[in-house]
């Protein structure tokens, strides 16, 4: 290996923060991941509803990059993107997808697996007109994940947009809005010392979860 890669492979982290037990996790993980969210806020981690959403394309080659959780209602994960985008693309090949926290303050993770669907129109109104100006502008800016020549292609469609929309009155794009993941399995995840981590997974069946303990 060359001396980098040996530099990397001796970066260690010791855990010792916290234990998890079962009985601590109750018997609804949605209620319990709302427990670790608000303990993650108050420990004021930055960016605390940052996730890492994971889709599958149509060749079947998985895809990651980190978006942000914006509502958990009925048990979904929600969160806003452009439909044309390549996640967008992805989503309507596959309705299969997985998202990942990683608190490192709390050495806590939270991996959820599930379907992932639009969610209505109304709801992405209502979230979008709740956005700033700005944010709102930049939805119909932006062709995500669309190659552009250059940063001046985004100045030039914001400006335009700007005047186009300057009586303030920004709608909601045609090919933006939100998607909601449904989880089937919620696993939750504290760093224990010497690499023996607790892991306590729920699966979704039928109507109920039934819960378990992961080797580390």
């Amino acid at each position: 290996m060359s001396h980098n890669s040996v530099h990397i492979a001796h970066i260690r982290q010791d855990y010792t923060l916290a234990a998890l037990d079962e009985s601590v996790t109750g018997n609804d993980p949605v209620a319990f991941f709302l427990k670790w969210f608000g303990e993650a806020q108050e420990a004021q981690i930055s960016e605390v509803n940052a996730m890492t959403l994971a889709t599958v394309d149509s060749d079947n080659k998985p895809h990651a990059r980190t978006v942000l959780l914006k509502g958990l209602e009925n048990g979904g994960f929600t969160f806003f993107t452009n439909y044309n985008s390549a996640k967008g693309r992805q989503i309507a090949t596959h309705d299969s997808a997985a998202l990942l926290f990683f608190w490192k303050e709390l050495e806590r993770q939270v991996r959820i697996e599930g379907t992932i669907r639009k969610i209505s129109d109304e709801a992405s109104d209502t979230y979008f007109h709740s956005r700033p100006e700005g944010s709102r502008l930049g939805a119909w800016a932006s062709p995500q994940s669309q190659p552009i020549a250059g940063r001046q292609v985004l100045e030039d469609n914001y400006t335009n947009y700007q005047q186009q929309f300057s009586d303030g009155n920004i709608p909601r794009p045609p090919h933006w809005g939100g998607y909601v993941v449904v989880p089937q399995c919620i696993e939750f995840w504290q760093g224990r010392s010497s690499r023996m981590h607790d892991r306590i997974m729920f699966t979704l069946e039928g109507d109920s979860w039934v819960k378990s303990r992961l080797a580390p």
